[in-house]
């Protein structure tokens, strides 16, 4: 789905295949969010769920964000803050999965960070620019707050490092 997103986007200004592509990104948006909610309520949560999940929804948000700043509606430092944060806690999952520690799950700033970082996307792309900004840096803060939250939560691995 991310491909025919990108190329969706690909062909510059034009509201009517933006729409499509905020269709698209909505749908997906909600069937991870789906998916997500069936695995705890039939309790098949598993640890390759709590990290594939989440790369997953990297990838199209990030693909997402790039796309905007491609398209003049999203400024690149914001989305590099953004990108940075989640190829940060990127690596400290796998930091995790390596080290047999446990892979925590996303928690409640995580998942508004998810939630806002969508909404910006689908606002901006909807060309809803004064909702698509303010929703855009709602989603910065709850990206580095989720981000200082997660790297907390697994301060076990540091704290002989850091002596």
């Amino acid at each position: 789905m991310i491909p025919i997103f990108i190329l969706l986007l690909s062909f510059g200004d034009n509201h009517f295949l933006r729409v499509i592509a905020a269709i698209l990104f909505a749908v997906a948006s909600l069937t991870d969010y789906l998916d997500g909610y069936l695995a705890r309520k039939w309790n098949v949560v598993t640890n390759f769920g709590k990290f594939a999940d989440p790369m997953a929804d990297k990838l199209l948000v990030m693909s997402a964000f790039i796309m905007l700043i491609e398209l003049n509606l999203a400024p690149a430092w914001v989305i590099s803050l953004i990108i940075c944060r989640e190829l940060a806690v990127t690596g400290l999952r796998l930091l995790l999965v390596e080290t047999g520690g446990t892979v925590l799950a996303a928690a409640m700033p995580g998942k508004i960070k998810t939630f806002s970082q969508m909404f910006a996307i689908l606002f901006l792309l909807l060309n809803w620019s004064f909702l698509g900004q303010i929703t855009l840096y709602i989603a910065l803060f709850f990206t580095i707050y989720s981000g200082y939250d997660y790297f907390k939560g697994a301060g076990y691995l540091f704290k002989d490092t850091f002596k």
